[in-house]
């Protein structure tokens, strides 16, 4: 599996891409936004066989911004629900988060420093599944179609036991008296 990396600062985008390394994912790295912008071209194309499941960039950086690559990423097919994940060392405003979020289609912004290693891990793999959880339909309402015969049951814990169907339950408790 693939991350992508957009960072302008060498040090950060080789560390980045290290971590990744160590952490069993190839890095795909692009020194500027106007490369990964770039290399979106070839996306577009279906030049492109192996996608990122991850997408990992700078804000501020030379070329595109982050947000502006998010944002086209967003209206490419095969990238529409990866999961982006913004890094700034500035201060962002709640209205430049949020704007990013709803409008440029950004999952998650982290402030530089970057958290350590095993705490930056979590938050990346979090943004992965909950994109994930995201994009699998809930059926709540199976339909005659649905290869189940009845409907799934609501899991409850097996220490607790189940209860039986009974007539009282359809009356309201009284206290005791």
């Amino acid at each position: 599996m693939t991350w992508l990396i957009a960072e302008d600062e060498a040090d950060i985008r080789n560390l980045l891409a290290m971590m990744c390394q160590v952490w069993g994912y190839k890095a795909l790295t692009f020194e500027n936004g106007q490369r990964a912008w770039d290399w979106l071209d070839t996306v577009e194309q279906g030049q492109q066989s192996d996608l990122p499941e991850l997408i990992l960039m700078d804000i501020r950086m030379p070329g595109k911004k982050g947000n502006e690559v998010a944002q086209r990423m967003r209206t490419i097919a095969p990238l529409q629900k990866t999961p982006i994940v913004l890094m700034t060392a500035f201060s962002l405003s709640e209205r430049e988060r949020s704007d990013m979020m709803s409008e440029d289609g950004v999952d998650r912004i982290i402030s530089k420093p970057l958290p350590d290693f095993e705490e930056l891990r979590t938050i990346l793999t979090d943004v992965i599944q909950q994109k994930k959880n995201q994009a699998q339909p809930l059926n709540l309402h199976p339909s005659e179609n649905d290869a189940h015969d009845e409907p799934n049951p609501v899991p409850q814990r097996q220490s607790e036991p189940q209860p039986k169907a009974d007539a009282s339950l359809d009356k309201p408790a009284t206290p005791p008296g």
